[in-house]
């Protein structure tokens, strides 16, 4: 009996079960799982009585578990368990051929191994919700539809949903190094805590392997994407394979980010030359080592000859020769090799928007089919916008899985609200035009190569050990929000939001909370990117405004390169008369982006040099219309601050104070943005500001003076 009680108490206690006792600060994510309203709850309850599944499968069994302490907190009581015979409102678990489901028609065929089926049925009189997959891992997958359904309040009587997640690899890239630090994280330290481990499992990778679950997430990279060669010696790999254990029940596979210089520097060899033999055969062996311990193990990813990185063009071979290499390793085992696009090197005096198209479009064709080339959405570095990157529609014969950044590196840390569900959907939308009209990136990035390729998705982690896991409420949005596209890159950025403020913050309170994400990230653009300009942030550590920059040693490095300001207008011309990274899109997007009268204003300065004082669609110059997105931005922010105020006693205190105070970091730094930003460009335009449009409290000078060392989230 008291085994029974410290079970229902320990539930109440735990990750994703609501407890009134204690003040919210985050920990729980989506996953609350608070209780209903009395009328809701009467609909519910009938319908999830009892859970019956067969025990053996550790998927089933997460789903299972997952099922109770959801139903328990929601409906406010446990309900029945059972391994056969359900009862009236039985939930219904079961992987394809399971006596559960005798005399049961269901699509098998359209679910593959990751679907799910959640339908209402009848079975020996009963009326019963069948949660059904391929595999155990498709059931765990539909058991947390059902959660969502019930959670954002969805009725559950007569169900029929049948749903498959359009990409193979949905994976987490945490670029956490050795130390515990996080390059680009603003949440704190690494969740992995290599001294403890293999020995000490933290219940909170447990918690980590559920949310992604929830959302679909099926792969995590476990170290920075500048890699330390030592993650791949025995000692570690025993400390990833006890990860690597946590997560199997959750249906999730690790990888691990491996340097390219590895053979030199844990292997004894001389060279790192892929087509060396004994290059080769030394990571073979390793991948087998590494296989031996960790059966399940998920593949590499590689980030070569970009920012410092050893690759094999410092043998001159090519990205290819280098991918192949190690992918033909991984094959035996099933294993994936994700190489990065992301590269551009010092001694190439091109436009930095057209090096990774330069070197990867030639070898359209040449890579292997289990190699996944990981292209990040545009071609400079996760801008607050940018246009999507070339290569998506260029290299039809070779597998490209899309690389987003959900940590906000140029958006403002953890304190801005900035939801990135709306750049996303932008980005995967996106019409490339090859080989024809309507070939969007999702549709590229969606589609196999042939039979045998994989196809994936990729986001650089937000996460951290902070309580809140993210560093701050409404950046869990973007972790979610990941996992969704990643599942479904025809998914849209308003239903994902409402999904997530409805689960996370409570469904009376979600309207307002909804409007003020899908505002959120033009608001970013406006008061730190207007029109089209982009990489404008400090160096280094990108915290805070730095337009004026101009002293660094790599061209690329410096922001005067991204705006190219001067007295006759501002942006960078990337048309024929300028550096024509604009002739690496199709000829539609060409004439399109190529015409000041078809261009948007959104990419304007992205592609051309525009004089100060064009005429803008709005009637304003380009001066005057800059100034005025600077200003729209800032009072973006305000209307922001003015919706969260109205939400006073419509959410907890805890997380409501939170967001007040970093919404009132980001007013600040916005206006402070707004401001440097306008004091600088007025100092090349020689214009006056605009009618009702103040001037900078300060000068120019005491802008440049603020410098930021200690900014978080460098490299160590």
């Amino acid at each position: 009996m008291w085994r029974t009680l410290l079970a229902i108490l320990s539930a109440f206690l735990c990750f994703g079960a609501p407890n009134q006792a204690y003040a919210e600060d985050g920990y729980d994510l989506w996953l609350r799982y608070a209780p209903l309203d009395s009328g809701y709850r009467a609909t519910v309850a009938p319908h999830v009585a009892q859970i019956v599944a067969a025990t053996g499968n550790p998927q089933v069994d997460a789903a299972a578990d997952e099922l109770a302490r959801g139903l328990t907190g929601m409906v406010g009581r446990a309900p029945a368990r059972a391994t056969t015979a359900p009862v009236e409102g039985a939930v219904l678990l079961a992987t394809a051929g399971s006596p559960l489901l005798a005399g049961v028609a269901l699509p098998f065929e359209r679910l593959g191994k990751e679907g799910y089926v959640v339908r209402s049925a009848t079975i020996a009189g009963k009326r019963v919700t069948i949660v059904a997959g391929n595999s155990g891992q498709g059931v765990l997958y539909g058991a947390f539809r059902l959660l969502k359904l019930i959670q954002t309040r969805q009725p559950i009587a007569a169900l029929d949903i049948v749903d498959a997640p359009k990409l193979q690899v949905r994976v987490l890239n945490h670029w956490d190094n050795l130390s515990r630090s996080i390059e680009r994280g603003y949440a704190g330290l690494s969740l992995w805590d290599w001294q403890k481990l293999p020995h000490y499992k933290d219940p909170r990778y447990t918690d980590y392997a559920r949310a992604n679950a929830s959302i679909g997430i099926n792969a995590t990279v476990l170290n920075n994407v500048n890699a330390n060669a030592d993650i791949l010696t025995p000692e570690y790999l025993h400390k990833v394979a006890a990860l690597a254990e946590v997560f199997r029940p959750w249906g999730i596979r690790v990888y691990l980010t491996a340097r390219f210089s590895a053979p030199i520097e844990i292997g004894g060899l001389k060279t790192a030359d892929p087509l060396d033999p004994a290059v080769a055969a030394w990571w073979k062996a390793k991948v087998d080592e590494i296989y031996g311990i960790i059966p399940d193990f998920g593949g590499f990813v590689v980030k070569a000859n970009s920012e410092g990185q050893p690759g094999p063009n410092d043998y001159n071979r090519s990205h290819a020769e280098g991918a192949n290499m190690m992918a033909d390793a991984l094959a035996p085992h099933g294993g994936v090799m994700m190489w990065r696009a992301f590269v551009y090197a010092a001694e190439n005096a091109e436009d930095r928007h057209k090096q990774a198209y330069t070197e990867f479009k030639p070898l359209d064709g040449k890579f292997r089919d289990n190699v996944l080339v990981q292209v990040k959405n545009g071609a400079i570095d996760f801008q607050p916008r940018e246009p999507f990157h070339p290569l998506f529609g260029a290299m039809p014969r070779t597998p490209l899985m899309m690389e987003f950044q959900i940590t906000k590196e140029y958006l403002g840390f953890a304190t801005h609200l900035a939801y990135l569900g709306t750049m996303w959907e932008e980005v995967l939308q996106a019409d490339t035009f090859r080989p024809a009209r309507g070939n969007t990136v999702a549709k590229v990035i969606e589609t196999p190569v042939d039979a045998g390729a994989a196809t994936g998705m990729a986001g650089v982690a937000n996460i951290g050990n902070d309580r809140n896991w993210s560093g701050s409420q409404f950046d869990q949005a973007n972790w979610y929000a990941f996992g969704r596209f990643a599942w479904d890159p025809q998914a849209r950025a308003k239903d994902i939001a409402q999904d997530w403020a409805a689960m996370t913050w409570g469904p009376g309170a979600a309207a307002p909370i909804v409007d003020m994400m899908m505002a959120s990230r033009e608001a970013v653009v406006d008061y730190m990117t207007p029109l089209g300009l982009g990489h404008l942030m400090a160096t280094g550590h990108h915290y805070g405004p730095g337009p004026w920059v101009s002293d660094l040693a790599r061209p690329e490095w410096n922001p005067v390169y991204y705006h190219k300001a001067d007295a006759a207008g501002i942006g960078f011309d990337r048309t024929r008369t300028g550096s024509d990274a604009l002739g690496q899109y199709a000829p539609q997007l060409v004439a399109r982006w190529g015409n000041l009268k078809t261009v948007p204003d959104s990419l304007l300065l992205w592609f051309h040099h525009v004089p100060w004082d064009h005429r803008m669609a709005s009637g304003r110059s380009l001066w005057d219309e800059l100034v005025t997105r600077y200003d729209t931005g800032v009072g973006a922010v305000t209307a922001m601050q003015g919706q969260w105020q109205g939400l006073q006693g419509k959410v907890d205190p805890v997380r409501w104070a939170e967001v007040r105070d970093f919404l009132s970091i980001q007013h600040d730094e916005a206006q402070w943005w707004r401001d440097a930003s306008v004091a600088y460009f007025q100092s090349i335009a020689k214009r006056p500001l605009p009618a009702g449009h103040a001037p900078p409290p300060h000068d120019l000078d005491w802008y440049k003076a603020i410098k930021n060392p200690h900014a978080p989230g460098q490299a160590e």
